[in-house]
Parts: structure tokens; C-alpha cells; sequence
């Protein structure tokens, strides 16, 4: 799994919502929430975007360049 699967699912999980909640913040299925959470793919940077912006961390941070 990668960093960016892992802290996407830890990031949801803290806020304590469902891949459904998040999927409907962001605009998105759940069904794509779920493929990137186990890493069968990469979401567009729209949508890295997005995720960035709903759980205000950086992407550097999301997509584990940094800490």
C-alpha cells in the first residue's frame, strides 16, 4: 500500500467518515474512494486536489513527501 493510500484512509478514519461521506465531499464515488484507499489506483489531481483542500493538509503531505 502506499503512503498516499495509507493517509487517505487515515485521514477519513479520524473524521470518523464513511468512504460514501468522503466520496460525496469531494465529489466522487465511493467505489473510486475504496480504489485508492487500496492502492488499485491513483485518483486525478482534481481530485488531490480536493482532498487536500476538505482535510487541509498540503499535498506534499497527502502524497507522503513530507510529514
Amino acid at each position: 500500500m502506499s503512503t498516499f493510500s495509507m493517509r487517505l484512509r487515515e485521514l477519513r478514519t479520524d473524521k470518523q467518515m464513511s468512504m460514501k461521506q468522503l466520496a460525496v465531499a469531494i465529489g466522487t464515488t465511493d467505489a473510486a474512494i475504496s480504489n485508492w484507499e487500496n492502492g488499485i489506483n491513483e485518483p486525478k489531481i482534481s481530485y488531490v486536489i480536493r482532498l487536500c483542500e476538505f482535510f487541509n493538509v498540503s499535498a506534499d503531505y497527502l502524497l507522503g513527501i513530507e510529514n
